[in-house]
């Protein structure tokens, strides 16, 4: 009756083990996770940002937006910018917090020529395509149901225009997101 006894005991206690190291390594187990978010400062201002991100681990994510006007002022001077970039974060929850981010854009502007004939201006609109590199940083916040907000802004340089407006030679970024984690 003893031996019976020792080895249930034994069974159960092996058994209680394995449940609990089984239930504390798929607790502390995070996985990756998919952010869709849209940019509602552009949005009202008359253009189109959307943003995947994908969560590399608790401090880092990499993603790409994509820039559409729809209003006539904006697309009177950017055609499109599609920016991917990477993010360290450094806050207590997973990719999010306060963050730092790295970026490159292709973006697709229109420049402007006055051009003189002698007698009448003539205004010439020319659509240019360029590479930039930049930085940027922001906030994130989540909820526990997976909404997000976030504010960001970022500034860098195109790399390979040779623009008669030196304005065109830098690029911005900004934003006020709201998305959903998954």
């Amino acid at each position: 009756m003893k031996k019976y006894f020792l080895v249930s005991l034994c069974a159960t206690l092996l058994t209680f083990n394995s449940f609990s190291q089984e239930e504390t390594n798929s607790s502390s187990l995070q996985t990756n996770f998919n952010e869709v978010k849209l940019n509602a400062l552009f949005l009202i201002a008359g253009a189109f940002e959307i943003t995947y991100e994908r969560t590399l681990n608790e401090e880092s994510g990499a993603g790409i937006s994509v820039f559409l006007p729809y209003d006539n002022d904006i697309s009177e001077d950017i055609n499109y910018y599609i920016s991917p970039y990477y993010r360290f974060y450094f806050g207590n929850k997973y990719a999010a917090g306060f963050f730092l981010e790295g970026f490159g854009m292709l973006n697709s502007v229109n420049e402007y020529l006055f051009i003189s004939n002698g007698f009448d201006p003539i205004l010439e609109k020319e659509s240019v395509t360029d590479f930039a590199l930049g930085i940027g940083l922001g906030g994130k916040w989540i909820t526990n149901s997976g909404f997000i907000g976030e504010i960001s802004f970022g500034f860098g340089r195109n790399l390979f225009g040779d623009y008669n407006d030196e304005a065109l030679e830098f690029v911005g970024k900004a934003g006020i997101t709201l998305g959903y984690r998954f």
